[in-house]
């Protein structure tokens, strides 16, 4: 939008009509002239909130300047302000001339420098953006953490990790996702502790699911959304303190009643996580063909195994004896696991949690006195074998423990539930006798 000046004839300026007009737009500043004394002198009008203001210039390429000037603000609507110094104005164009890359109003960049000199108190300004870039130079920005769960689903299925991991992994994410549906740079530790209290888990539950949001925060550092500088917000968050956990283990005698009175596919459950210590999720993930009596051993490849670890894992002279007689073809258990807890119920016994585990690994470690040993065949570690079951049983428990076999001449029995209560006493008499 270009000026225009408008020039009024000798005749108009006698009768007190502008000199010349200074149109910008649609708004016009009128200039009059006059003498003082000998001199010309130049007059600029125009009103100024809701008054009429009259500036006076003895050259007249300074009255049309200020013309100008004000028709522009008029126009702009910028009238109210229009009262500015030289020097304020000069300031105030050198201003717009700085934020004219950025296509930013000079207010709108104001606004946003008073926020931020708000939000950082004495702090300087150029100190906090330098360590901004610091921290983030590389990281990609404006990442939300539910765009990144099928990027971080899809790497660990690459990874190989076993599907019940994988399965715990995507469901711990997506229940973060929603409650943390932002940038995930923005996350912090303080953020996820009160969330993670919020839930009320157990101590045991709430550190499962914050080592598996641990993952996901690694994996984001890892494709560079989080600094690579500094620890992860989730990594700075306490673990819960879970106290002394309490290993319940089944004795002799009682997994001897167990085996007699369980059908051929319990049989096969009870005698591995006894006398082998596999979990329960790994035994119903494992083939027949891993397991190899001429060598005695069991392989457990890395997809079975919860640690996604190979593992092999000696079978014992009685776990031979168990499972030597059983159809030996395809899983170990069906596609349907029987419940043992019910088995338990039936006799009037308690099925404490992970007990087959904790008793092999209990009477193992009585047995073998190498708690390093033991971990390598359990998949744990070292330091969790000794704390949990160190002199947990004696020797001599443990002895009865891998001497549990079947009676001489024993078949595994026919899956038939109105004679099984016929043979549970007998059976359980033989083995202990």
């Amino acid at each position: 939008m270009q000026d225009t000046i408008m020039t009024s004839s000798e005749g108009a300026r006698k009768r007190g009509r502008p000199f010349m007009k200074i149109k910008h737009g649609s708004a016009v500043v009128p200039i009059y002239k006059g003498r003082v004394r000998r001199w010309d002198c130049y007059t600029v009008a125009y009103h100024m909130n809701g008054k009429r203001v009259r500036r006076n210039f003895g050259s007249l390429e300074k009255a049309k300047a200020e013309a100008q000037l004000m028709a522009r603000k008029i126009q702009e609507g910028k009238s109210s302000n229009n009262d500015l110094t030289s020097a304020q104005r000069e300031n105030h164009l050198a201003a717009e001339r700085l934020m004219a890359p950025f296509k930013m109003p000079l207010v709108a960049a104001v606004e946003e420098y008073a926020r931020c000199r708000e939000l950082l108190g004495e702090v300087p300004l150029m100190m906090a953006i330098q360590e901004f870039v610091r921290r983030n130079r590389g990281v990609q920005l404006g990442v939300k953490v539910p765009d990144l769960i099928d990027e971080f689903v899809k790497a660990k299925a690459e990874d190989n990790l076993s599907r019940i991991y994988r399965f715990q992994l995507s469901g711990s994410v997506k229940r973060f996702a929603v409650a943390f549906p932002g940038e995930i740079l923005t996350i912090k530790s303080g953020d996820i502790d009160r969330w993670l209290r919020s839930l009320n888990h157990p101590p045991v539950t709430r550190n499962s699911l914050h080592r598996c949001i641990k993952v996901f925060f690694s994996f984001a550092k890892s494709r560079g959304y989080l600094p690579q500088s500094e620890a992860t917000a989730a990594e700075l968050v306490p673990i819960a303190k879970e106290g002394e956990t309490k290993t319940e283990i089944f004795q002799p005698a009682e997994m001897t009643k167990l085996l007699a009175a369980a059908s051929s596919v319990e049989l096969a459950l009870l005698a591995i996580g006894g006398f082998a210590g596999l979990r329960m999720a790994e035994i119903k993930r494992l083939d027949w063909k891993a397991v190899d009596l001429d060598r005695r051993i069991i392989m457990l490849r890395a997809d079975q195994a919860k640690t996604a670890s190979r593992r092999i894992v000696p079978i014992s002279d009685n776990l031979a004896a168990w499972i030597e007689p059983l159809p030996r073809e395809g899983k170990v258990v069906g596609k349907v696991a029987p419940d043992l807890t019910k088995l338990a119920e039936k006799l009037g016994m308690e099925w404490p949690r992970n007990a087959l585990r904790h008793s092999y690994i209990s009477y193992r470690l009585a047995t073998v006195k190498d708690a390093a040993k033991v971990a390598l065949e359990a998949g744990n570690s070292p330091d969790i074998i000794f704390k949990h079951y160190r002199e947990l049983v004696i020797e001599q428990d443990a002895k009865a423990w891998f001497a549990i076999n079947p009676p001489e001449g024993w078949a595994p029995p026919v899956v038939k539930l109105r004679c099984r209560e016929m043979r549970h006493k007998p059976l359980a008499d033989k083995i202990l006798g």
